[in-house]
């Protein structure tokens, strides 16, 4: 039975937040992958879709999110189901940010809508229509 310790959590960061991934089929052998994201307060996130649905349950601040158009909110004990193919965007509490735990199926890969990367895009964000995914789901 694979067991990791809190010590062996590989965290990646971002502009926006960073992400620890707590199982994964690189950490741990996993057929999911669970992180955790914590992202500063008024913090954005970039414009983005994935392939695969994702489940995010807040633990602590708060989050808006930006789910192909429709605007939403979320707080402390919130779970929120983002779909595949629906280009999302999470905007981060601006006075408390917020902490997450997300699970997805393992191999989930990241794009930009319409094969467009954004001007401000970090270097591990994907290239115009490419398809990637990211370390924290690897």
């Amino acid at each position: 039975m694979p067991v990791i310790r809190a010590d062996e959590a590989r965290k990646t960061s971002t502009p926006n937040g960073v992400m620890t991934t707590l199982a994964s089929p690189s950490q741990g052998g996993a057929g999911q992958a669970m992180w955790r994201v914590d992202m500063p307060a008024g913090s954005v996130g970039p414009l983005h879709v994935f392939d695969t649905e994702q489940i995010w349950t807040l633990l602590s601040g708060g989050c808006a999110v930006d789910l192909g158009g429709e605007k939403t909110t979320a707080a402390s004990g919130d779970t929120i189901v983002l779909p595949a193919d629906v280009a999302r965007q999470i905007f981060a509490d601006t006075s408390d940010g917020f902490a997450a735990i997300v699970t997805a199926p393992a191999g989930s890969r990241a794009y930009n809508p319409g094969g467009v990367t954004a001007a401000d895009a970090c270097d591990i964000a994907p290239k115009d229509a490419e398809r990637i995914v990211p370390p924290w789901i690897a």
